[in-house]
């Protein structure tokens, strides 16, 4: 019963030192949100006002490329709305059920720029081909004219973009859109120039095919790194194996184990994990000793440590008993040997 109290009394002293921690910054970050969401506001009306623009060349030039730049435009667009819908989201105080708030709100919004980056992919990799096949003729001098303008206005619209924050998987995945068809652009500008100066039409599905693959990398990009987060594996760079020896490690630690670290959402890391301190051992003094460690090592501001003495699992002399011993159902992998490098 009295170390059932102590291991409360440890958690809950944990868990106010991490949220004191992030009240002290909360103002600071605000401020930031806020200039994120004016510059990502000033990208999506610059985009918004070109494909307008854009949607009516490509049909008038008859120009796949230009129609798939528009296409990818209309997602750009979609992204940064999405992206500034997640921000505002994530801002929500914690309520209910949703004892996190709803901070993973981005990673859905990156998800979902993904999948969209992929989705339209398909559709324009079998209207490239088809053209490929029997190319219609494109009017090249128009093409070329607007892909150079679609790229001052990309140039633009990206530079927005640079100025937010871009450690945010939801920010990055909206850049990743438009600097994808920045690219894309160049590509439509050359073949216009091609087909201005040879009349080789297929020029166009060409450069389709090639935004066509940089969609599918982006977008590739963006549902592998969200889907890790969801499915709340390890961030990349902090490897649980290693985390764990480095605690293990900690003077006074006698073992390590349920070792679980995950991500909420870009950038913040979580941790939790069982500690068994040596005998006599100072459990509020290691506590903070190893939380202080994983954010110096690691950047783990939200560590959450249930610290027990080894004597209470292990009524007898001897080793400590293994973590199958004293877990009901262990997991996580990290666990670490009480048999510590000396």
């Amino acid at each position: 019963m009295k170390r059932r109290r102590h291991d409360a009394h440890a958690h809950e002293h944990g868990h106010h030192k991490d949220h004191d921690h992030g009240h002290a910054g909360h103002h600071h970050h605000g401020v930031a949100e806020d200039a994120d969401r004016t510059w990502l506001s000033l990208a999506l009306g610059l985009i918004v006002a070109f494909m307008a623009v854009e949607v009516v060349v490509a049909f008038a030039a008859d120009s796949m490329a230009l129609l798939s730049d528009a296409a990818h435009m209309l997602s750009d667009a979609a992204a940064i709305a999405l992206a500034l819908g997640a921000m505002r989201l994530a801002k929500m105080p914690v309520r209910g059920r949703y004892t996190y708030g709803l901070k993973r709100a981005e990673i859905l919004s990156a998800q979902a720029n993904g999948l969209t980056l992929l989705l339209l992919s398909v559709w324009l990799t079998y209207e490239s081909v088809e053209r490929l096949v029997d190319p219609p003729e494109v009017g090249g001098t128009m093409v070329l004219v607007t892909a150079l303008a679609g790229v001052v206005v990309n140039i633009a619209a990206a530079w927005c973009m640079s100025k937010a924050n871009r450690s945010s998987l939801n920010v990055e995945g909206a850049f990743q859109h438009i600097l994808t068809d920045l690219y894309g652009f160049i590509a439509t500008a050359v073949s216009g120039a091609v087909v201005m100066l040879t009349g080789f039409a297929r020029a166009d599905a060409i450069a389709s095919l090639f935004v066509v693959l940089l969609m599918v990398r982006s977008g590739v990009s963006l549902v592998r790194a969200s889907g890790r987060i969801f499915l709340e594996g390890a961030p990349p760079g902090v490897e649980p194996d290693h985390v764990g020896e480095l605690m293990a490690r900690h003077d006074g630690v006698a073992e390590v184990h349920d070792l679980h670290i995950w991500e909420l959402t870009s950038g913040d890391v979580l941790l939790s994990a069982h500690v068994l301190v040596e005998p006599g051992g100072d459990c509020h003094a290691l506590r903070k000793g190893l939380q202080a460690e994983l954010r110096d090592a690691y950047g783990i501001k939200h560590a959450t440590l249930e610290v027990d003495h080894a004597s209470a699992w292990s009524p007898g002399p001897g080793p400590v008993p293994a973590a199958e011993d004293h877990c009901e159902n262990p997991h996580g992998r990290a666990r670490v040997s009480a048999t510590r490098a000396r």
